[in-house]
Parts: structure tokens; C-alpha cells; sequence
């Protein structure tokens, strides 16, 4: 049966900066424990914008912190963005992972419900980013976690570091040693991973491999007052319309197996296919879509799981939504909603 997200609890509109990744391949892990010389670059990464605080406390200054979208780990075991201020460093790429180690410096950050995801003890010695792929050199205690948490880590590395704008796919060293494949299960990494790769893959919808292709879609979360956003990947038909099918998914609602909420009512239908123009992509659907004040308005949680799910589509920039034609719709807040909405900067933003 199909879960859905009660509303009156607060709610967290963030979201992230997408980019596009790259295919990867397998070969054997390198197991040197010499690092060859290696250096450490990763002044290139550049980001749409971020979120600047300086407090001022009598007349003494607080360190300044920039908000960064950690992908970490819940109560789920799913891997989940939480944004995070963090205190201002030039190099953020290598900030960012290391505010994924457990026992590290983001434990006093962690929300409720969330744990890190890099083992103990593992030194990030430096990020190098060119022609968009972002290499990460860990120490020998990376390889300390276990087998099925691997891809996990994987995703959690990848989805954090695709946050800027100059990576679009991810490479591991140990030791400065390139690494093929993950160390523990053997992963492919290849020649990169990346978003396209997918993050907490259901397995429930058996489809045929060689004739569908995945799409990212978001549910709701929620541990106690605290909901969230999960980004899930889900194989769909080859020949069914990107969008349509994304919207179909949605609508579909998230797996029987995971412990994931939608906010879609039943009975809300797609009234024509989707149409794509100039990075807008534009969904018209019946009145049922407005689950909100008697059937009069749309919520923001149902707006947020349209614009992030369908902006992940690659070319998709912003989501123009209409109800039986009409693109002026009243939302929960009490504002119109008239003109596209474009993707927010980070996802799961706030205070708890």
C-alpha cells in the first residue's frame, strides 16, 4: 500500500546543483602502499552560489560558514543530502569529504537520524579536479567499512562532490593509487562515477536491463519532526517519454519495501504528455492535484517532488505546471503559482 505524507509538520524546500556524469568500467584494485607524487588541486571548483554567514558577537567575529549539501546516511539506511553550514575553507571540495568520516568534525552537525559514512580515521589528503572529473585520494582507512555499505559510499562520495558545478564524475585513489574498482566488493569505477550511475537503487521492479533505463526520482521522508527529501533510482521502459515517465513513477508513489511518503492524492492524472522547450519542461495535470484548502491548492511538498525529480532529467532547468490548462494555481502558502520553477540551490536546508 502506497504511504503518504501527512501534512503539519515542517518542511524543508532546499535542493542541490545537478550536473551530468560519465559511464565507468572495471579492472583489478592497485593494493601499493607507496603513493606516487601527487598533486592536490581543487581551487576550480565553482558552484552557482552559496549561502554566507558572519555572526558578530560584541565586538568579536564568528568564523564565516558556507552552506554545503553533505550526502549522509538515515535512519533508513538510504543515502540523503542534508545542507550544512560548514566554516568557510578555500579548498571545499576536500572540506566536503571531510565532513563525511565518521567521528569527524561534522558529528556535532549531524541531524537526528543521520550518521556519516566514511569509516573512522580516514584522512582525505587532497581533491583534484580536471575536465570535470574530481579525483579523491584517501588514506589506507578508507578500506575499513563493510562489504554492503560499499556503493553507499560510492554515492555518498559522488553526489557530494557533484554538487559543484566543475565535477560531473568521481575517481578514487588510495595512497595516491588509482582505483578501478572499490576495494572491499569490488564497485566499478572506471573511468568515473557519476549521478547518471544512480543513488539507492531499488531492486523490487524487476525491468528488463537491455531495454529500460533509469530515472532519479524524490520521496518524502520522515524521522519524528524532521521530513526530508530522498532522491531514489528506478529502472523505467526505454521507450516510454523521459519525463512522462518520471511523472508516471511519481504519481506511482515509492516503494512498498522502503519506508519512503509521497504527497501525490490517488486519482491524480496526467492530462497530456509533457512538453519540452528551451530547458522548461511543462506538466498539465487534473484538479487532483491539488491536495491542499478543500482541493484548491497545491502543496509545496508536491511541488518540490515535481521540480527535483524533474530537474534531474539532463537539459531540464526549470518546471512549468498547469492544472486543467490553467498555469495560475493557488499554493498552500497562499501565493500563485504562474510562472516555471527552477531547481533550489540545496536540498534538506534549515533547522529541525
Amino acid at each position: 500500500m502506497r504511504k503518504s505524507y501527512r501534512a503539519g509538520v515542517p518542511m524543508l524546500i532546499a535542493l542541490s546543483i545537478i550536473v551530468s556524469g560519465c559511464s565507468y568500467g572495471a579492472q583489478k584494485t592497485m593494493n601499493e602502499t607507496d603513493p606516487p607524487p601527487v598533486s592536490y588541486v581543487d581551487e576550480e571548483v565553482t558552484f552557482d552560489s552559496d549561502l554566507e554567514v558572519v555572526e558578530e558577537t560584541g565586538s568579536e567575529m564568528v568564523t564565516e560558514t558556507t552552506m554545503r549539501e553533505l550526502y549522509l546516511i538515515d535512519q533508513n539506511g538510504l543515502v540523503a543530502p542534508q545542507a550544512i553550514q560548514l566554516p568557510k575553507s578555500e579548498g571545499v571540495a576536500k572540506q566536503a569529504l571531510e565532513y563525511l568520516v565518521q567521528d569527524g568534525p561534522v558529528s556535532q552537525l549531524l541531524p537526528n537520524g543521520f550518521q556519516a559514512v566514511l569509516p573512522a580515521g580516514t584522512e582525505i589528503y587532497g581533491v583534484n579536479i580536471k575536465e570535470g572529473v574530481a579525483i579523491a585520494d584517501f588514506s589506507e582507512q578508507f578500506k575499513d567499512y563493510h562489504p554492503e555499505d560499499e556503493l553507499k559510499i560510492l554515492q555518498s562520495i559522488t553526489w557530494t562532490l557533484t554538487q559543484f558545478d566543475s565535477v560531473e564524475a568521481v575517481k578514487i585513489r588510495i595512497n595516491g593509487h588509482d582505483q578501478e574498482v572499490m576495494p572491499v566488493n569490488g564497485t566499478p569505477i572506471g573511468e568515473g562515477f557519476s549521478r547518471t550511475n544512480g543513488i539507492n537503487i531499488e531492486t523490487d521492479n524487476v525491468v528488463n536491463l537491455s531495454n529500460s533505463k533509469s530515472v532519479t526520482l524524490y520521496f518524502l521522508a520522515q524521522s519524528g519532526e524532521n521530513v526530508y527529501y530522498v532522491p531514489v533510482t528506478r529502472r523505467v521502459n526505454m521507450q516510454e517519454d523521459q519525463y512522462k515517465a518520471v511523472v508516471t513513477q511519481l504519481l506511482a508513489g515509492p516503494s512498498s519495501f522502503s519506508n519512503l511518503l509521497t504527497d501525490f492524492r490517488y486519482g491524480v492524472e496526467l492530462l497530456e504528455e509533457p512538453r519540452y522547450a528551451n530547458g522548461v519542461v511543462t506538466v498539465n495535470f487534473n484538479e487532483a492535484l491539488l491536495n491542499h484548502i478543500e482541493g484548491t491548492a497545491i502543496s509545496e511538498e508536491v511541488l518540490n517532488l515535481l521540480v527535483l525529480s524533474l530537474t534531474e532529467q539532463s537539459g531540464v532547468e526549470k518546471v512549468a505546471i498547469e492544472v486543467n490548462g490553467d498555469n495560475k494555481i493557488l499554493m498552500a502558502t497562499g501565493e500563485f503559482l504562474s510562472e516555471p520553477v527552477g531547481r533550489p540551490l540545496k536540498v534538506n536546508s534549515g533547522k529541525y
